[in-house]
């Protein structure tokens, strides 16, 4: 077979990697991949964006699949206009991948459905967001409806930060068109938990759970970012624990996405909060989530071909999904700066030396050949053990022999699990 894959973080990264240990994967494609995702696959330089020149790319090549891994493309619509085609895609269609791309959508699909969710408002006025904070406990969430890259949500501890954060986003336009409508919901408490889920639109099967790291800094303390880490598993659930988020959470938004004509094909993304009164969706996803895909399919005992046919030809139920029996741990190493502003091209050593598994995100070939730095998250280390201790372990140490300057870590990821 002859595969494209659309992305170029670690994420992307990941799934190169595992495409190409499958025997069925002939020739395998990335656009536009980075410094790392070219030692397994062939980069071409085409932006995930770049919907007309990725579907010409794959019409042109006669590529076999094309996995759209991103939630950009996802949302412009990349998979409809290569089935539109005839080219066999991986990920939902738009009118599914909104359930990411609108928050707004999103909790009101858990409103009318009965999926438990934060207590929420919407707004698109910017005074009426203002005026309705007045009357709100503290701290309270403010989210961008749109896609924010990760970062378009605000934990306010007071009045006057929620209202900056409504502000900025409303008024200042510092996410763009993604915050002209904001979310306004109660601030759950409890740890966080992220399922990820295979689904073909009839069924969901879940797969190891994981906790990502958002915070910047150590003691979960510093701006939101895309993620700073995850491990595997994501939480002590016992089988009851996994059956009701199944059947509270799961499988009822599957069924309410196909009675609404938007059946989900691709992989879910369910984060959650896991409060006093049972788990709660925080917010949905329309692909892997990044880093905890990292931490994830390393796992995977078999061949992601077999489970991509599946979920494409509504086979989920008709086959079976192993995983490795050990913990996972990855650390983000990432720019200094990031999620703000960071300088790019810093070369980067140790990677081929630390003795561990690490996929690169914002990494570059330069001039010479070396790998450099070439965004806010740069690298992401991989270590698994029979233990979380073991796999957490590991995963620093090698951290600890690779270098590039102003590079910034977590020292915490998995020690503070609640």
């Amino acid at each position: 077979m002859k595969v494209l894959v659309v992305g170029s973080g670690g994420r992307e990264h990941v799934i190169c990697w595992k495409l190409a240990q499958s025997s069925r994967v002939d020739e395998l494609y990335c656009a536009p991949g980075n410094g790392g995702i070219a030692s397994v696959a062939k980069c071409v330089d085409i932006k995930a964006t770049e919907i007309d020149k990725l579907v010409d790319f794959a019409k042109q090549g006669q590529f076999d699949l094309v996995f759209v891994a991103p939630e950009d493309p996802l949302a412009l619509g990349l998979v409809d206009k290569l089935e539109a085609e005839g080219i066999r895609a991986f990920g939902p269609r738009a009118n599914a991948a909104i359930i990411e791309s609108s928050k707004a959508f999103s909790k009101n699909l858990m409103r009318k459905y009965n999926i438990p969710t934060a207590k929420y408002e919407l707004f698109d006025d910017e005074q009426a967001a203002l005026d309705y904070l007045e009357t709100q406990k503290m701290p309270i969430v403010i989210k961008c409806d749109g896609l924010a890259l990760g970062k378009g949500v605000i934990i306010a501890q007071d009045l006057q930060e929620a209202k900056d954060a409504v502000k900025s986003m409303m008024g200042d336009k510092k996410f763009g068109d993604a915050g002209s409508t904001v979310v306004i919901e109660e601030c759950m408490v409890g740890p966080e938990l992220t399922i990820l889920a295979f689904s073909d639109g009839e069924h969901a099967v879940p797969m190891i759970s994981s906790r990502d790291h958002k915070r910047v800094n150590d003691h979960d303390e510093g701006l939101n970012t895309g993620g700073m880490g995850a491990v595997t598993p994501g939480a002590d659930l016992t089988d009851a624990d996994m059956e009701a988020i199944r059947n509270r959470i799961i499988t009822p938004t599957i069924e309410a996405l196909k009675k609404e004509g938007r059946p989900f094909k691709g992989v879910i993304y369910f984060g959650l909060m896991l409060t006093d009164e049972g788990a709660k969706v925080v917010e949905y996803n329309c692909r892997f989530g990044d880093p905890e895909v990292q931490a994830i399919l390393p796992l995977l005992d078999g061949d992601l071909m077999d489970i991509i046919d599946a979920v494409i030809d509504g086979n989920l139920d008709k086959i079976d999904i192993n995983w490795r029996d050990k913990k996972s741990c990855v650390v983000v190493m990432a720019s200094g700066g990031y999620p703000v502003s960071y300088k790019k091209g810093y070369e980067i050593t140790g990677i081929d030396t630390c003795g561990k598994l690490v996929f690169q995100a914002g990494t570059a070939l330069n001039s010479e050949g070396k790998i450099v730095t070439n965004g806010g998250r740069v690298l992401c280390v991989y270590d698994e053990g029979d233990t979380l201790d073991e796999a957490i372990d590991g995963a620093y140490e090698g951290v600890k022999k690779i270098s590039f300057t102003d590079m910034h870590y977590r020292t915490d990821i998995g020690r503070t699990l609640g």
